[in-house]
Protein backbone atom coordinates (compact mmCIF):
# COMPACT_ATOMS: atom_id res chain seq x y z
CA UNK A 1 0.00 0.00 0.00
CA UNK A 2 3.08 2.44 0.96
CA UNK A 3 4.37 1.91 -2.48
CA UNK A 4 1.12 2.94 -4.45
CA UNK A 5 0.55 5.64 -2.24
CA UNK A 6 4.25 7.09 -3.13
CA UNK A 7 3.81 6.30 -6.54
CA UNK A 8 0.00 8.89 -6.64
CA UNK A 9 1.74 11.10 -4.51
CA UNK A 10 4.90 11.30 -7.02
CA UNK A 11 2.72 11.72 -9.92
CA UNK A 12 0.80 14.34 -8.72
CA UNK A 13 3.30 16.21 -7.53
CA UNK A 14 5.03 16.07 -11.17
CA UNK A 15 1.83 17.52 -12.54
CA UNK A 16 1.93 20.24 -9.93
CA UNK A 17 5.06 20.73 -10.78
CA UNK A 18 3.86 21.10 -14.36
CA UNK A 19 1.59 23.55 -13.58
CA UNK A 20 4.36 25.94 -12.27
CA UNK A 21 7.20 24.97 -14.51
CA UNK A 22 7.32 27.05 -17.77
CA UNK A 23 4.45 29.47 -16.35
CA UNK A 24 1.58 27.64 -16.94
CA UNK A 25 2.07 24.31 -18.62
CA UNK A 26 3.91 26.07 -21.60
CA UNK A 27 1.74 29.49 -21.14
CA UNK A 28 1.87 30.59 -24.29
CA UNK A 29 3.67 34.21 -24.15
CA UNK A 30 6.77 32.72 -22.02
CA UNK A 31 6.93 29.32 -24.01
CA UNK A 32 10.14 29.94 -25.80
CA UNK A 33 11.85 31.58 -23.16
CA UNK A 34 11.42 29.11 -20.39
CA UNK A 35 11.63 25.93 -22.53
CA UNK A 36 14.82 25.05 -20.88
CA UNK A 37 13.45 25.59 -17.35
CA UNK A 38 10.48 23.45 -18.21
CA UNK A 39 12.75 20.88 -19.94
CA UNK A 40 15.32 20.30 -16.93
CA UNK A 41 12.18 20.34 -14.44
CA UNK A 42 10.11 17.66 -16.65
CA UNK A 43 12.75 15.22 -17.42
CA UNK A 44 13.87 15.04 -14.18
CA UNK A 45 10.73 15.04 -12.37
CA UNK A 46 9.29 12.17 -14.98
CA UNK A 47 12.75 10.03 -14.32
CA UNK A 48 12.69 9.77 -10.71
CA UNK A 49 8.96 8.69 -10.50
CA UNK A 50 9.39 6.00 -13.73
CA UNK A 51 12.15 4.66 -11.83
CA UNK A 52 10.85 3.83 -9.01
CA UNK A 53 7.54 2.89 -10.03
CA UNK A 54 9.52 0.25 -13.34
CA UNK A 55 11.62 -1.02 -10.24
CA UNK A 56 9.64 -1.25 -7.79
CA UNK A 57 7.47 -3.64 -10.23
CA UNK A 58 10.23 -5.19 -12.38
CA UNK A 59 8.06 -5.06 -15.25
CA UNK A 60 9.29 -2.81 -18.15
CA UNK A 61 5.97 -0.99 -19.65
CA UNK A 62 5.14 0.46 -15.94
CA UNK A 63 7.42 3.96 -16.60
CA UNK A 64 4.84 4.32 -19.56
CA UNK A 65 1.75 3.77 -17.26
CA UNK A 66 3.61 5.81 -14.94
CA UNK A 67 3.62 8.66 -17.63
CA UNK A 68 0.06 7.94 -18.93
CA UNK A 69 -1.16 9.13 -15.00
CA UNK A 70 0.47 12.24 -15.57
CA UNK A 71 -0.86 13.24 -18.89
CA UNK A 72 -4.09 12.16 -17.72
CA UNK A 73 -4.03 14.93 -14.24
CA UNK A 74 -2.66 17.23 -16.54
CA UNK A 75 -5.53 17.08 -19.36
CA UNK A 76 -7.72 17.53 -16.34
CA UNK A 77 -6.19 20.88 -15.46
CA UNK A 78 -6.15 21.85 -19.21
CA UNK A 79 -9.68 20.83 -19.36
CA UNK A 80 -10.40 23.12 -16.34
CA UNK A 81 -8.88 26.13 -18.57
CA UNK A 82 -11.24 24.93 -22.02
CA UNK A 83 -14.10 24.87 -19.47
CA UNK A 84 -13.06 28.71 -18.56
CA UNK A 85 -13.29 29.75 -22.04
CA UNK A 86 -9.69 29.69 -23.26
CA UNK A 87 -8.46 28.28 -26.56
CA UNK A 88 -8.06 24.49 -27.01
CA UNK A 89 -4.26 25.36 -27.99
CA UNK A 90 -4.06 28.03 -25.00
CA UNK A 91 -2.08 25.18 -22.82
CA UNK A 92 0.09 22.66 -24.22
CA UNK A 93 -0.01 18.79 -22.56
CA UNK A 94 3.61 17.68 -22.03
CA UNK A 95 5.33 14.84 -23.89
CA UNK A 96 5.87 12.57 -21.46
CA UNK A 97 4.74 9.21 -22.67
CA UNK A 98 7.41 8.88 -25.45
CA UNK A 99 10.31 9.28 -23.44
CA UNK A 100 8.86 7.14 -20.74
CA UNK A 101 8.07 4.43 -23.55
CA UNK A 102 12.64 4.88 -24.40
CA UNK A 103 12.93 4.44 -20.74
CA UNK A 104 11.00 1.13 -20.83
CA UNK A 105 12.34 -0.04 -23.73
CA UNK A 106 16.28 0.55 -22.16
CA UNK A 107 14.93 -1.84 -19.38
CA UNK A 108 13.36 -4.52 -21.49
CA UNK A 109 16.73 -4.81 -23.90
CA UNK A 110 19.19 -4.68 -21.08
CA UNK A 111 17.47 -7.71 -19.80
CA UNK A 112 16.03 -5.18 -16.54
CA UNK A 113 19.58 -3.93 -15.60
CA UNK A 114 18.82 -1.39 -12.76
CA UNK A 115 21.81 0.54 -13.81
CA UNK A 116 21.72 0.49 -17.07
CA UNK A 117 17.90 1.41 -16.97
CA UNK A 118 19.14 4.42 -14.57
CA UNK A 119 22.31 5.61 -16.65
CA UNK A 120 21.25 5.16 -20.42
CA UNK A 121 17.35 5.47 -19.86
CA UNK A 122 17.65 8.56 -17.89
CA UNK A 123 19.99 10.34 -20.49
CA UNK A 124 17.67 9.05 -23.08
CA UNK A 125 14.08 10.76 -21.50
CA UNK A 126 16.89 13.80 -20.64
CA UNK A 127 17.86 14.07 -24.06
CA UNK A 128 14.06 13.17 -26.13
CA UNK A 129 11.52 15.52 -23.29
CA UNK A 130 13.34 18.45 -24.55
CA UNK A 131 12.68 17.72 -28.59
CA UNK A 132 9.29 16.38 -28.28
CA UNK A 133 7.96 18.68 -26.27
CA UNK A 134 9.28 21.56 -28.55
CA UNK A 135 7.42 19.62 -31.65
CA UNK A 136 4.18 19.96 -28.94
CA UNK A 137 5.26 23.64 -29.22
CA UNK A 138 5.13 24.55 -32.52
CA UNK A 139 1.63 23.67 -32.98
CA UNK A 140 0.63 25.90 -30.81
CA UNK A 141 -0.63 28.49 -33.47
CA UNK A 142 1.06 32.04 -33.40
CA UNK A 143 2.12 31.93 -29.16
CA UNK A 144 2.62 35.44 -28.90
CA UNK A 145 -0.55 36.37 -30.29
CA UNK A 146 -2.33 34.14 -28.00
CA UNK A 147 -0.48 35.78 -25.06
CA UNK A 148 -2.01 38.99 -25.84
CA UNK A 149 -5.30 37.96 -26.84
CA UNK A 150 -5.92 35.52 -23.78
CA UNK A 151 -3.78 37.06 -20.98
CA UNK A 152 -4.03 34.79 -17.67
CA UNK A 153 -6.19 36.14 -14.95
CA UNK A 154 -3.27 36.24 -12.74
CA UNK A 155 -0.79 37.44 -14.48
CA UNK A 156 1.13 40.30 -12.74
CA UNK A 157 1.65 43.79 -14.26
CA UNK A 158 5.92 43.31 -14.29
CA UNK A 159 4.96 40.06 -16.46
CA UNK A 160 3.13 41.62 -19.56
CA UNK A 161 4.34 39.54 -22.32
CA UNK A 162 6.85 40.69 -23.98
CA UNK A 163 8.86 39.83 -27.42
CA UNK A 164 10.51 36.26 -26.16
CA UNK A 165 14.59 37.01 -26.83
CA UNK A 166 15.71 33.74 -27.28
CA UNK A 167 18.70 34.03 -29.71
CA UNK A 168 20.31 37.01 -26.90
CA UNK A 169 20.83 34.41 -24.34
CA UNK A 170 21.60 31.20 -25.97
CA UNK A 171 21.71 29.89 -29.30
CA UNK A 172 19.19 27.15 -29.02
CA UNK A 173 16.92 26.16 -26.45
CA UNK A 174 16.40 22.57 -27.50
CA UNK A 175 20.08 21.89 -27.12
CA UNK A 176 20.29 23.24 -23.69
CA UNK A 177 17.54 21.58 -22.58
CA UNK A 178 18.43 18.85 -24.07
CA UNK A 179 22.26 18.50 -22.52
CA UNK A 180 20.98 19.41 -19.07
CA UNK A 181 17.92 17.26 -18.75
CA UNK A 182 20.36 14.44 -20.20
CA UNK A 183 22.69 15.32 -17.23
CA UNK A 184 20.93 15.73 -14.48
CA UNK A 185 18.95 12.98 -15.23
CA UNK A 186 21.06 10.54 -14.59
CA UNK A 187 21.44 11.45 -11.36
CA UNK A 188 18.04 12.12 -10.69
CA UNK A 189 17.13 8.39 -11.80
CA UNK A 190 19.20 7.28 -9.31
CA UNK A 191 17.37 9.01 -6.27
CA UNK A 192 14.11 6.92 -7.23
CA UNK A 193 16.50 3.91 -7.56
CA UNK A 194 17.16 4.65 -3.81
CA UNK A 195 14.31 5.99 -2.85
CA UNK A 196 12.71 2.26 -4.31
CA UNK A 197 15.41 0.55 -2.23
CA UNK A 198 14.66 2.35 0.87
CA UNK A 199 11.10 1.54 1.36
CA UNK A 200 11.85 -2.14 1.02
CA UNK A 201 13.74 -1.44 4.75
Amino acid sequence: TTHYLFIVVVAVNSTLLTINAGDYIFYSDWAWTSFVVFSISQSTMLVVGAIYYMLFTGVPGTATYYATIMTIYTWVAKGAWFALGYPYYFVVTPGWIPSAMLLDLTYWATRRNKHAAIIIGGTLVGLSLPIFNMINLLLVRDPLEMAFKYPRPTLPPYMTPIEPQVGKFYNSPVALGSGAGAVLSVPIAALGAKLNTWTYR
